[in-house]
């Protein structure tokens, strides 16, 4: 039918079209002495600009692979030198412009050396907290996140590649 107006795509083929927004991130682990036990604490961030708690994450630079991505937006969020551990997966969800975002994860723990209590305020992340993975449930201000720390393996605190002892802190580490 010449001049006749073209079908409106459906719903699923526009989102399908959209640009996806690639990002990574860590669930960053450390053991600490605990009444003559080990115990596994997270790193949890807290924005400012949001009024959340989360896990460290962030998008993609230039030709980044998701590792690279991961470990990079750590270090940029709190200050931690990391290396990778378990492949936790991805989480989907739409960012606040209503995009579709994908976020790779990795568990982390501290690279040989690194000190746990490096982490300065910034604009971005106004504090770190290390809690236990409980504590974190009931901080974290995402279903997406629960679901990542219900995706920690069994055993981690024992598995974690360069997981050592560390010294303990203050469980909140800089406020501004």
């Amino acid at each position: 039918m010449s001049g006749s107006k073209r079908a409106e795509k459906p719903k699923a083929e526009k989102d399908a079209a959209e640009k996806e927004v690639r990002a990574a991130g860590g669930v960053v682990c450390r053991v600490v002495p605990h009444h003559l036990r080990r115990r596994l604490e997270v790193a949890l961030v807290h924005r400012p600009r949001y009024h959340d708690w989360t896990f460290p994450k962030g998008k993609r630079d230039g030709d980044e692979t998701d590792e690279q991505t991961a470990l990079r937006e750590v270090e940029e969020e709190t200050g931690l030198r990391c290396t990778l551990g378990f492949d936790l997966g991805e989480v989907r969800y739409r960012d606040g412009r209503g995009r579709p975002k994908v976020v790779r994860y990795w568990t982390m723990a501290l690279a040989p050396g690194q000190d746990d209590a490096t982490f300065v305020p910034n604009r971005e992340v106004d504090e770190l907290r290390w809690c236990t993975p409980a504590e974190a449930g009931r901080l974290l201000s995402y279903e997406h996140d629960q679901v990542l720390l219900k995706r920690l393996p069994r055993g981690v605190r024992d598995r974690l590649p360069g997981a050592t002892r560390q010294s303990r802190k203050s469980p909140a580490v800089g406020r501004a």
